[in-house]
């Protein structure tokens, strides 16, 4: 099993950011540790149960913690460690330094994946990032320094107002600093976000459809030639480097989400806590669960989300593994589907798997949906 633990707390709100985080609540950073740790013990059973596989500190920002609460959180998440547990923390250039570094050394985490975007820093300040390209290599360094061996690192790409040279520029230099691991995403304008109302306003476009496919597969090839495999539509490893906690919601295994907003998947239940990090503390604090949503999944969603989930690898789904979970053949359960995406060039069975083709990478949630019964 997954565990993932939710830090909802940033200095500043990226421009294009839709996640559940905030700036400007700090004053609550004590508490809501407090009540992570609360929750993690109510939550034992599950996690005595299941056993815990991969750890997993996302946000927000779990490095803008301050130093009591960072202390004090990883301090307690160490009893979790084993050998073999892949245990990853986010972290962003400007809220990273040696003194945390070294807190989440000496405390098992293993992977860091650090938030870089760009490697220009007027695209920077234009995403609204509190870093620049400078704060990225002094943490990168310091990590590597401190004894870091598995990093990952965050870059976008159809960025309004970047160029092509602008993004093989950030390619070569990140290629350059030898991470473990690189994820690289287009960007997505989301409602309930800055760059979401300047587009609304006219103020903001999308960048057009041949330049975000032209920048993806230029990453592509460039990130095959320095030795990284795609395994997934947007992230790219070295030999063995994989994220395995990505690989549970992908594979879509068991994983427990602890704090606010976090999501679980246990049994064939799914459920998700409060968003409000305020709510979530009271309902801690007066022992009540958090839990906002909760849903029972049928087998046909269970299937839908088994094939959807699994073809975002490269490596696609296992006909073997469809018929060891479900009891049932693909082909009799989807068969019309498969055959009429082969038809039109989107997927393609080799062998035990059917996975996306290139093309239906590109135009891959038409795909999806095509598998939602």
């Amino acid at each position: 099993m997954g565990l993932y633990i939710h830090i909802p707390f940033c200095k500043s709100k990226c421009f294009y950011c839709d996640f559940n985080s905030y700036s400007g609540k700090d004053y609550l950073q004590e508490r809501y540790v407090d009540s992570l740790i609360a929750e993690l013990k109510f939550r034992e059973p599950i996690i005595e149960k299941s056993g815990i596989s991969t750890i997993y500190i996302g946000g927000g920002t779990p490095t803008y913690l301050n130093n009591i609460a960072f202390k004090k959180l990883f301090s307690y998440l160490k009893r979790y460690y084993r050998s073999g547990v892949e245990y990853s923390c986010e972290a962003n250039p400007g809220t990273l330094n040696k003194e945390k570094l070294s807190i989440l050394k000496e405390n098992g985490v293993n992977r860091l994946s650090i938030g870089l975007q760009s490697w220009n820093d007027d695209i920077l300040k234009r995403l609204g990032r509190i870093h620049n390209v400078y704060d990225f290599i002094e943490n990168y360094d310091s990590a590597r320094k401190i004894g870091f061996d598995n990093i990952n690192v965050d870059i976008m790409f159809s960025i309004q107002g970047q160029t092509m040279s602008d993004f093989e520029n950030t390619l070569d230099n990140v290629c350059n600093m030898n991470p473990e691991h690189i994820s690289c995403y287009g960007l997505i304008i989301e409602d309930g976000t800055l760059f979401g109302e300047r587009y609304k306003n006219g103020e903001l476009k999308e960048v057009d459809e041949d330049t975000d496919r032209a920048m993806y597969y230029t990453a592509v090839e460039k990130l095959r030639k320095a030795g990284y495999l795609r395994y997934e539509i947007s992230n790219f490893a070295k030999s063995n480097y994989e994220c395995k906690h990505n690989i549970i919601y992908w594979d879509t295994r068991h994983y427990l989400g602890i704090g606010a907003g976090a999501h679980s998947y246990i049994g064939d239940v799914r459920f998700s806590n409060v968003t409000a990090p305020e709510k979530y503390i009271r309902l801690i604090e007066n022992y009540k669960l958090p839990v906002a949503d909760e849903e029972h999944l049928t087998t046909d969603d269970m299937m839908s989300e088994f094939m959807f989930m699994g073809l975002r690898m490269t490596k696609g789904v296992q006909f073997s593994d469809f018929k060891n979970r479900f009891g049932l053949d693909m082909e009799n359960v989807y068969g019309k589907q498969i055959e009429k995406l082969q038809k039109y060039g989107l997927v393609k069975v080799n062998g035990n798997s059917l996975s996306l083709t290139d093309r239906g990478i590109d135009i891959s949630n038409a795909v999806f949906v095509e598998f939602i019964r």
